[in-house]
């Protein structure tokens, strides 16, 4: 039987992540799995219950915690090695990889999974960003059911999450709490300019190939091969997500050849890219921390 399809819009309570979030809530997880129960984790977390209820289902969406309601939370493996191994995000693998496991999330984040993989436009103001996501929610919800109804505001909360989330922000008149600046933006994937949005290729001196690795094992699945034309173009994969052009993931898929990560087929201009060894995401990860990436 073919699994129901969910969908999720407005689960943030309006906060986007916000810098030390996350080594804050899986650091109290590890502690202690039923942080979430009392008064929504606000104690513990020391932050507003709202802004607990944000933080608990950013860690859902990231995939970075399980829940259970007899044994509570726990951290997923990569969430362990997130805390283990990077807890305080300083490295940009890390940052990229939970904006990928976001953004993939079709399910708790279909704003998120709906921007980066089918939003059409390049450039836009506000009002395009909203007018078009409000339609591909329709499209999503009516594949969920002719009943299934989204409510407009939750579409646009999602879509001032989503630029509060990427854009990177003046300082200049910037409040003493700069902590509520989102880490999200140092991907350099959204910029605004003169009051409309442009989507940019990220800075690939700040984009590590591994990430390109975790995406193309995550996309294969059983497969062991694919085209760099799907590779751009499917979804959740590098081109959608990382918003990479063919020369820049070429090259980056050129550094993981070096590193025989990845086999590279340029037969008769196909293209072909090749996992030479079967492996899961986690142990992608795993190897990046442990330095073999």
């Amino acid at each position: 039987m073919a699994e129901k399809k969910e969908i999720r819009f407005r689960g943030h309570e309006t906060f986007t992540i916000r810098e030390g979030w996350i080594n804050k809530g899986l650091t109290e997880i590890d502690k202690n799995p039923f942080v979430f129960n009392t008064n929504y984790g606000a104690d513990a977390l020391g932050m507003g219950p709202n802004m607990a209820k944000a933080l608990r289902y950013w860690l859902k969406v990231a995939r970075l915690i399980d829940e259970n309601a007899k044994t509570g939370a726990r951290l997923t493996k990569i969430g362990k090695l997130i805390l283990n191994e990077d807890p305080y995000i300083e490295d940009m693998f890390t940052l990229w990889l939970i904006h990928c496991r976001i953004a993939a999330n079709d399910r708790q984040a279909t704003a998120w999974n709906l921007f980066f993989n089918r939003f059409s436009y390049e450039e836009f103001d506000k009002n395009e960003l909203i007018s078009e996501m409000k339609e591909l929610a329709l499209l999503e919800a009516e594949e969920v059911s002719p009943e299934k109804k989204v409510a407009e505001a939750s579409v646009v909360s999602d879509c001032d999450a989503i630029l509060h989330m990427y854009v990177k922000r003046s300082r200049e008149n910037g409040t003493p709490e700069e902590k509520n600046v989102s880490p999200f933006a140092k991907l350099e994937l959204l910029k605004l300019m003169e009051n409309r949005y442009v989507r940019r290729q990220p800075n690939l001196n700040r984009l590590p190939e591994a990430i390109v690795l975790y995406l193309l094992v995550d996309c294969l699945g059983d497969k062991t091969s694919v085209n760099m034309d799907e590779l751009l173009a499917v979804e959740n994969g590098p081109g959608k997500l990382l918003q990479l052009k063919r020369n820049a993931l070429a090259e980056l898929l050129e550094k993981l050849e070096k590193k025989e990560q990845v086999i590279i087929n340029r037969t008769a201009g196909l293209n072909m890219i090749y996992l030479p060894k079967k492996q899961t995401v986690e142990e992608v990860v795993e190897q990046y921390y442990r330095g073999n990436i």
